[in-house]
C-alpha cells in the first residue's frame, strides 16, 4: 500500500499523499512519514524554493484513516498533539511558498493540510470540509484558525454546524481556495504556480510570510507592524535578489532571481 512520497524537480518539491485506495486518508504511520518529509524539505530550503502538496488517484486527503481505531481506547487529544498537529505546524512554518493541489476530498486533517499551505488550487470536483459535528467531534488540524482566517467566523460556524462540504467553485467563491480549475487539472496548475514562485525572490517571500504569521500570532499595533516591515525591508535590501530586481526594473528587463 502506498503512503507518502517526496520528489524534487529543480527548485520545486512535490509532496504526494499516495493512498488512493483510502482516498488519501492518512493513518498514523503515514502522517508521521509526511511529517518527516516536510522536515526534509525544511532542511533543503537552499535548494527547494517552492512546494506542492498533492494527492493521487483523484483524491487529496479524506482525513484520518480510522479503520480499526477503537474510539473508547484511544485518546483523541493525544493523537492530535503527537501525530497530527506537528505535521500541520511544520507545513505552515515552511519558509518557502507552498501550494496545495486539491482534487477530490480535503476533509478533517486533509482540510487542515490544505489550509496550512499558502495557496490552494481546487478542482471543480474537490470537496472541502469537516463533518465532525455529525459525530460529536470538533474541528481540528488548526482549522479553527486557518479556516476562519480564510472564510471568516460566520461561514466557519456554518460549516461546523451543518457539516456540509464545499465544492471547488464554492471554496474559491468563499475565499478558501485561491482559484478553481477543471477537474483533473489542479496538480498541473499548482505545479506551474510553484515553478513561477520558485523563480522569484525567495528571501523576500520568506520575509513577508514570516511577517504575516507574526502579525497574526502577536496582534501587534499598526506602529509595530510598520517597524517590523521597515526591518524586513532593510534585510531584503541587502540581498542579491533585491539588487537584481531593482536593476531589472531600471533597465526595463525581466529579473533573474536566484534566492540569495
Amino acid at each position: 500500500m502506498g503512503t507518502v512520497s517526496l520528489n524534487v524537480d529543480g527548485a520545486v518539491a512535490v509532496l504526494t499523499i499516495d493512498r488512493p485506495e483510502r482516498r488519501g486518508a492518512l493513518d498514523d504511520a503515514s502522517t508521521s512519514a509526511l511529517r518527516g518529509l516536510v522536515d526534509e524539505v525544511a532542511g533543503r530550503t537552499g535548494e527547494v524554493r517552492a512546494l506542492v502538496l498533492t494527492g493521487s488517484g483523484g483524491a487529496f486527503c479524506a482525513g484520518r484513516d480510522i479503520a480499526g481505531v477503537d474510539p473508547l481506547a484511544e485518546d483523541a487529544g493525544d493523537v492530535l498533539a503527537h501525530v497530527v498537529n506537528p505535521v500541520v505546524e511544520r507545513l505552515a512554518g515552511l519558509p518557502v511558498p507552498t501550494v496545495a493541489a486539491v482534487e477530490g476530498p480535503a476533509l478533517g486533517v486533509g482540510l487542515g493540510l490544505a489550509l496550512a499551505c499558502d495557496l490552494v488550487v481546487a478542482a471543480e470536483g474537490a470537496r472541502f470540509g469537516s463533518p465532525f459535528g455529525r459525530i460529536g467531534a470538533v474541528l481540528d488540524s488548526g482549522a479553527h484558525l486557518l479556516l476562519a482566517e480564510r472564510i471568516g467566523r460566520p461561514r466557519t460556524l456554518e460549516l461546523v454546524y451543518t457539516g456540509r462540504l464545499l465544492d471547488g467553485t464554492e471554496a474559491a467563491a468563499w475565499g478558501l481556495a485561491n482559484r478553481v480549475v477543471p477537474t483533473g487539472t489542479a496538480y498541473g496548475e499548482a505545479l506551474a504556480t510553484a515553478r513561477t514562485l520558485a523563480a522569484g525572490p525567495t528571501l523576500a517571500y520568506t520575509a513577508s510570510k514570516r511577517l504575516l504569521a507574526r502579525v497574526r500570532d502577536d496582534s501587534p499595533s499598526l506602529a509595530e507592524v510598520l517597524a517590523l516591515e521597515a526591518e524586513a525591508q532593510r534585510r531584503a535590501g541587502a540581498t542579491e535578489d533585491y539588487r537584481e530586481g531593482f536593476a531589472a526594473f531600471q533597465e526595463k528587463r525581466r529579473p533573474v532571481f536566484r534566492g540569495r
